[in-house]
């Protein structure tokens, strides 16, 4: 059994965990959950993770309560099927879909997946990020995923459900991307949920300034297909071979022009950083990468985030990850089979 440690991380650590030891069908125990947060242990968010996980892989876990700081989690064989999974409160469904879908896609047969609670969360991807950022990636790696927003769900309310449906069995293939590629599109997206349209107007309009985009550019969604108040504004811009997205969400008290300097601010510093895949996207394609094999990206300098989800994938699989600095502060994170499995963490 692996014998890990969350002491210096988050729920990430948790959440590959799961994953890895469902496809790999290695068990293990992971203590000091979330030590390094202000409230350790598992939320209900993570304690979803945790029992869903244990349901498709017709798996056991103990430790499996709110505030738990240890589990300990045996998978047997991960199943396809029909699946629905309530996190009760407005928890991330995405960060849920991330853990439960490598697994699942592997399985021999298909499955849809319903999770409800929230889809677009401050401390999360939204869904849109991985509709538009992700799932292309995982697209050109082989990777076919079908996906419905069939309710928005902001915080505190929760309340949204994301659909999802896939076959199994479905293989891995490596991927490089070194180079964006020629410019194909930009977007300025506004999500206002029992809003007056005034504000997505100044929103978007602050913002199309600052980018200096074209009017043309500009897309809002106004609903009231959510149970709580709600607003996110996104740039994104797309290429032949990446698309970066970036959102920051409104709040009471929070001007219009400050959310819009707030997302101008992050596409521009990716704009200027010369990165190829965004920071939050190379965290989420490391676990593709690491299963396809011999796959590389060109990303920014590393965060403390993904180098400990690289420490915990080295731990489940013989892969190895190697980093490459490039100009201006960049680097090539690369995958390839590893002749000796790395060890366990140690507590």
């Amino acid at each position: 059994m692996l014998q890990l440690s969350g002491k210096n991380g988050g729920g990430q650590i948790l959440r590959t965990s799961l994953t890895l030891s469902a496809i790999t069908g290695q068990p293990f125990r992971l203590r000091d959950i979330r030590a390094s947060r202000s409230k350790p242990g598992l939320a209900r968010q993570h304690l979803t993770c945790v029992r869903a996980m244990a349901e498709i892989s017709n798996g056991s876990v103990s430790g499996d309560e709110i505030g738990s700081t240890e589990i300990v989690f045996h998978p047997g064989k991960v199943s396809g099927g029909n699946y629905h999974f309530a996190i009760g409160t407005a928890g991330s469904t995405t960060l849920l879909a991330q853990t439960l879908l490598p697994a699942l896609w592997q399985a021999e047969n298909s499955s849809t997946l319903t999770l409800t609670g929230g889809t677009h969360n401050p401390m999360a991807p939204p869904l849109d990020f991985l509709t538009r950022t992700f799932f292309p990636v995982l697209t050109t790696m082989g990777i076919s995923i079908e996906t419905e927003l069939r309710r928005y769900g902001f915080i505190p309310a929760g309340g949204g459900e994301i659909f999802f449906r896939f076959c199994g069995n479905q293989k891995l293939q490596p991927i490089s991307i070194l180079e964006r590629g020629d410019l194909i599109g930009q977007q300025i997206h506004c999500i206002s949920a029992h809003l007056d349209g005034s504000i997505a107007d100044r929103e978007t309009a602050a913002l199309c300034k600052l980018l200096d985009w074209h009017k043309n550019t500009i897309l809002a969604n106004h609903t009231q297909d959510a149970d709580c108040q709600g607003n996110t504004l996104s740039a994104e811009i797309a290429y032949k071979n990446i698309t970066e997205r970036v959102t920051t969400f409104g709040e009471r008290g929070k001007s219009s022009e400050r959310v819009a300097a707030e997302v101008a601010k992050n596409i521009q510093n990716y704009l200027s950083s010369g990165a190829v895949v965004g920071r939050h996207l190379a965290d989420q394609l490391l676990i593709p990468m690491a299963l396809a094999g011999n796959s590389q990206f060109q990303t920014s300098a590393t965060t403390n985030h993904i180098k400990t989800n690289i420490q915990t994938i080295e731990s489940f699989l013989p892969v190895k990850f190697h980093h490459e600095p490039t100009e201006r502060g960049c680097q090539i994170i690369s995958s390839s089979e590893s002749q000796n499995q790395a060890p366990p963490l140690k507590d």
